[in-house]
């Protein structure tokens, strides 16, 4: 396949919606054939009190006194694996605020934690990965703990991580980012961090906030970075694109962009990402028929079954208020849509 141009991907930005449609289709169904991959996995969110103040942002607070805050604690832990656990997961999904009273050990400890259970209820068949904290949460980890990114790393990865996960890349534009997450690490040092996981054999995810102040151009040079980093690195597992929802944050009054926009954006991901294997349509975020549309401009992958353990989207106005995609209904939409549904665990390993 020839590698797209920063022009070329701007150009085809442009292009009639159905040969649009068939470019990405034909590179999806190069790489990944017929199948949607999912896994079958839980979150879980220590908190929504955050020292950042992300204008897209509906999820953080400011203090436990706001309504709506949550904190928890180390002893909540557990009780809220077993809650949330169903036989058969493959996967522990960590990521939350950056909690401003919270130490690193806090966090170390909780990956801990989540790791203990895991080894208590996975199979030899069906090992549990903890995939856990992003970028954002790295960098303050370091910042506040006195940590090199590599001593970080090794210390959660000591603990139990097993792979991150690719939020807080938002858009790297720097004008862009001034304007929607002044006090958030740079995308220059989001991607630094990516780097040295994939130096240390920790595969990450990436990803794209979208729909917001941003332009066109401006998404292509966030893919094209990505691209690059994949060329040197090799370490990510997929992209995904995050599209902006409008309800409760300071960037409300913008509304949301168009079904249009939306598929497009995932079918210009598909054609600019080349050395990606897997492109997620994240479906709390997009709702389950929009991620299913999504499987036909680029998207393999709808992410997991969840069990109602995020609230990151709910809150931000996303249409699954209660996110939970169990595998019967899953597996039934995808083979109803023409797709044939594979089991993955965090690494993209089938699973009988």
């Amino acid at each position: 396949m020839v590698r797209l141009s920063r022009k070329a991907l701007s150009d085809l930005y442009e292009a009639p919606l159905p040969e649009l449609q068939a470019a990405s289709s034909f590179v999806r169904q190069s790489l990944n054939g017929d199948r949607i991959w999912y896994n079958r996995n839980f979150h879980i969110e220590p908190s929504n009190i955050c020292a950042h103040r992300c204008r897209f942002c509906s999820y953080r607070r400011d203090d436990a006194s706001q309504p709506g805050a949550w904190s928890m604690a180390l002893d909540d832990i557990l009780p809220y694996c077993e809650a949330k656990f169903e036989p058969g997961m493959t996967e522990i999904h960590i990521v939350g605020s950056v909690h401003p009273g919270q130490s690193f050990d806090y966090y170390r400890q909780i990956v801990a934690l989540a790791k203990g259970f895991a080894r208590a209820h996975e199979t030899p068949e069906k090992p549990i990965a903890i995939k856990a904290y992003t970028a954002v949460e790295i960098d303050d980890m370091v910042r506040y703990n006195g940590l090199s990114t590599e001593a970080c790393l090794q210390a959660l990865r000591e603990a139990g991580l097993d792979t991150m996960p690719g939020g807080g890349a938002e858009i790297f534009a720097p004008h862009i980012r001034r304007q929607i997450c002044p006090d958030k690490c740079t995308g220059e040092r989001w991607l630094q961090i990516h780097r040295t996981a994939h130096r240390m054999g920790i595969p990450t995810n990436g990803t794209m906030l979208f729909g917001h102040l941003e332009s066109r151009e401006d998404r292509i040079d966030h893919l094209l970075a990505l691209r690059e980093l994949q060329d040197e690195t090799g370490g990510f597992n997929a992209f995904i694109p995050l599209k902006f929802r409008a309800r409760d944050n300071a960037l409300a009054g913008l509304g949301e962009v168009s079904r249009e926009e939306t598929l497009r954006t995932f079918a210009i991901a598909r054609l600019a990402l080349d050395n990606i294997p897997h492109i997620k349509a994240y479906w709390p975020m997009l709702g389950k028929d929009l991620a299913l549309e999504a499987m036909a401009w680029g998207a393999d992958d709808l992410d997991g079954t969840i069990n109602d353990s995020t609230r990151i989207y709910s809150l931000a106005g996303a249409e699954e208020q209660r996110p939970a995609f169990p595998v019967q209904e899953l597996r039934q939409r995808a083979e109803a849509a023409g797709w044939k549904a594979v089991e993955r665990d965090s690494f993209y390993k089938i699973i009988s």
